[in-house]
């Protein structure tokens, strides 16, 4: 017999009990169909997710910041319907076959389906770091942590094979979101389209595979698939942003660039981010330890803590 969930009454506890004997169902169907992708299953459950109260999920979630969650679509509280994507036998060879022929029409880093903010009451921020390879920036970890400043982390597949002890590290975090940033770090492209002197990928077959390969390397190293995705450049074509959405992840661009490349020195680190607007979304670097992007970074924060900024999850 199902207990009651604590905390929870009446309707919340029949939402729960629907959510789960669903989930149950959606289960029953995998294992009995296993060649079909189920596309209907992740609306279905997400469609029984929505019953549940927004404060149940984000506490159960151990979200503190209901204000920043997206709702009745809990996906971004949490992303349950990119778990119940996950969930759903989620089959990468058929996605690359759905847009083997389509054609890109845009190109760019903050096309429709890319989050670029944050819902934003007052002055919210959200912090993002990039990791393709290189070293760790060590002082500027120490300093979101010292801070308690929540981020999420991109890490690429090489980055991971030179510090996997050190990734096994901050995906244990529960200040760091872990997001994946690619197998070999290249913008996602249809056609092999570049951005900064890097080609990108050239079909949708090598799309699914520069996200899917880290995908695996990822779960295996924090028990959990990730939910955002940002590639090498941060350059997508508009077909390929949907393969991203269609293998369960959801792409996070940005709007402020912090450190360049990590090539800023402090000052000009710290003066883009206590220059941006509320809601904001960063990108800057973790890998570069000899760059300013710490030391910009450690009196930004400060200062910003002190104008009353309040730095958020992206949702």
């Amino acid at each position: 017999m199902m207990r009651a969930m604590p905390g929870c009454t009446g309707a919340a506890n029949v939402a729960i009990t629907s959510l789960v004997v669903g989930l149950a169902f959606a289960g029953v169907i995998l294992f009995n169909r296993p060649a079909e992708p189920l596309a209907h299953i992740p609306g279905m459950i997400g469609a029984m997710a929505a019953l549940i109260p927004k404060a149940s999920i984000t506490r159960w979630l151990g979200r503190s910041t209901p204000a920043h969650v997206s709702y009745p679509a809990a996906a971004a509280a949490g992303s349950l319907a990119l778990a119940a994507r996950a969930a759903a036998a989620l089959d990468p060879a058929a996605v690359a076959g759905q847009y083997a022929r389509r054609v890109p029409t845009q190109w760019g880093m903050a096309l429709p389906g890319i989050v670029t903010s944050v819902p934003a009451g007052g002055r919210q921020i959200a912090l993002t770091f990039d990791a393709c390879r290189g070293g760790v920036d060590d002082a500027l970890l120490d300093t979101l942590q010292r801070n308690n400043v929540p981020a999420v982390l991109f890490l690429n597949s090489r980055w991971i094979d030179q510090h996997p002890d050190r990734a096994a590290q901050l995906a244990a975090n529960p200040l760091f979101d872990i997001g994946n940033h690619g197998t070999r770090h290249v913008p996602l492209s249809l056609t092999g389209r570049a951005a900064y002197g890097i080609a990108g990928t050239r079909s949708a077959a090598e799309v699914v595979d520069e996200v899917w390969g880290n995908q695996a390397k990822l779960t295996a190293l924090t028990g959990k698939a990730p939910t955002w995705f940002r590639p090498g450049t941060a350059h997508y074509d508009d077909v390929a942003v949907q393969i991203v959405r269609d293998l369960g992840l959801q792409p996070l661009g940005f709007s402020v660039n912090g450190d360049c490349g990590a090539t800023l020195p402090a000052a000009r680190v710290r003066a883009n981010l206590v220059g941006a607007q509320p809601g904001s979304v960063v990108i800057s670097h973790m890998n570069h330890p000899g760059s300013g992007t710490a030391a910009g970074y450690a009196a930004a924060i400060t200062d910003m803590k002190a104008a009353g900024w309040e730095f958020v999850r992206p949702a």
